[in-house]
């Protein structure tokens, strides 16, 4: 049935059309494992998804996103209807009555904007609005919604790739417990495809708290993070505020930055201060 019809056949609309708003109060729904109703892993094992294939996707930051994803991508079957028919399946009713408003208008947004897709144009192509954009700057993140507000984190990680190891121990300790803090990690968090320069700038200056920065030989001679770094110091409204935070996890053969030496170090060499290190980081990443 066409989108334009009072009644939309829902098993028409494909999973595309549920923005990432709905996909999050899904997985606010199944991702905690529940003794009593059916969660994430119900829903998987009803959308085909072999044993092995989901305790991979248990490993996940969000299970219940990664399956969607998951089935959106290797079925024709995924459609919007279909998933409203698994959660009936598995008696999860009260998923569907509480989210059915908000995937109802996703799909009225989607119709829509299929019926204009299928339009002719008003105007050549080559004839745009004069008001300025700047679409790179829209959807970098794995977590943003094209449509809503853009994903915030609590600190931008600034690292070179030697130093990685250390950067998956950042994010156990900080966002895996119980500080459950949110960090940019660009090799994590960052779509590809964009300018680098123009995504960095971004996220430093409106999208992150605070700066981690993960100081060591290798970063001395990384051009990304000393233009990180930098831009981070530099007079612009958005960034000058921010609080910089130098991270030293091994000892260094060549001079500590000068342009970081009057900044408070949180130093994970010292075996004697280094019980406070992740409490004393989450604090100062905690803080409003």
């Amino acid at each position: 049935m066409a989108c334009s019809d009072p009644e939309v056949d829902l098993d028409t609309i494909p999973l595309i059309a549920l923005n990432m708003s709905v996909r999050k109060k899904l997985g606010l729904y199944l991702n905690p494992r529940n003794p009593v109703a059916s969660d994430w892993m119900a829903v998987a094992e009803e959308m085909g998804f072999t044993y092995l294939e989901i305790q991979n996707y248990e490993a996940s930051r969000s299970p219940t996103k990664a399956v969607l994803e998951g089935w959106q991508a290797r079925s024709t079957d995924a459609t919007v209807g279909k998933l409203l028919s698994i959660l009936t399946q598995v008696e999860r009713k009260d998923i569907v009555e509480d989210l059915r408003p908000l995937i109802d208008e996703d799909v009225r947004k989607y119709c829509e904007n299929q019926k204009k897709k299928a339009e002719p144009p008003v105007q050549v192509p080559e004839v745009d609005s004069c008001v300025p954009r700047t679409p790179e700057r829209f959807g970098i993140t794995l977590e943003d919604d094209p449509e809503g507000a853009p994903e915030l984190f609590d600190a931008f990680i600034c690292y070179c790739q030697s130093d990685f190891e250390f950067v998956h121990e950042m994010i156990r300790e900080l966002e895996q417990t119980e500080y459950k803090l949110k960090l940019c990690v660009f090799d994590r968090d960052v779509l590809p495809g964009s300018c680098v320069w123009t995504i960095t700038s971004e996220l430093i200056e409106k999208r992150c708290k605070r700066m981690v920065v993960v100081i060591s030989d290798e970063y001395l001679d990384s051009d990304a993070c000393d233009f990180q770094t930098k831009f981070a110091l530099s007079p612009c409204p958005g960034a000058r505020n921010k609080r910089l935070i130098p991270v030293v996890y091994k000892s260094m053969t060549k001079p500590f930055p000068s342009i970081l030496r009057f900044l408070t170090i949180c130093d994970y060499t010292r075996p004697c201060t280094q019980a406070w290190f992740w409490v004393r980081l989450a604090k100062a990443l905690s803080l409003p």
